[in-house]
């Protein structure tokens, strides 16, 4: 229990960190930022439940006001912008890709975790986005969906990096990927 306390919290202070990488402001208000990274690591590197609470406490923690998103931003204030969509479907991202983690046990570590995060960390977490930006900019779906076709190629580098990431720490530390615990 202390373990999974402790590690929920470390998780979360990962999202946190991986904010203060600089962020790139597109024009339409979202950022491209590391953070999404850390949402894949919370799945694939925790499973679903743990991952998925790593990541609520975080967004917690933004409603609460701490500046933790990327740009010293936090406060409800966040969950009427056009970012509102990705802050929500954090933890339903976590939770996919560690649900995928979890359940998908042939090939190698670094295709799992790499292809869940694709799925939660990308498509799960784009559904969410793409319905939040809609929302907030008064634009159709598919325009809202254009939109995010910028964040891409870089999102499938997260992915890519989770998938590693993941299968790197299996490798020097079994116990430590919860996932396939």
């Amino acid at each position: 229990m202390e373990r999974n306390l402790t590690l929920v919290a470390l998780f979360a202070a990962l999202i946190a960190a991986l904010g203060l990488i600089p962020q790139l402001t597109l024009a339409f208000g979202v950022p491209v930022t590391a953070q999404s990274l850390g949402v894949m690591l919370c799945g694939a590197v925790l499973g679903a439940r743990r991952g998925a609470l790593a990541v609520l406490l975080f967004v917690l923690l933004v409603a609460l006001g701490l500046p933790l998103l990327a740009g010293g931003r936090g406060g409800l204030g966040v969950f009427a912008s056009p970012t509102a969509g990705f802050v929500v479907g954090f933890p339903f991202a976590a939770f996919i890709t560690g649900l995928i983690v979890e359940n998908w046990r042939q090939g190698p570590l670094a295709l799992v975790a790499g292809t869940a995060s694709v799925i939660g960390g990308i498509v799960v977490l784009y559904a969410f986005g793409i319905s939040g930006l809609a929302w907030a900019l008064d634009k159709s779906l598919p325009q809202a969906a254009l939109l995010v076709t910028a964040f891409i190629p870089g999102d499938l580098i997260k992915a890519v990096l989770a998938g590693l990431i993941t299968a790197a720490l299996a490798r020097a530390r079994p116990d430590s990927v919860l996932s396939r615990a």
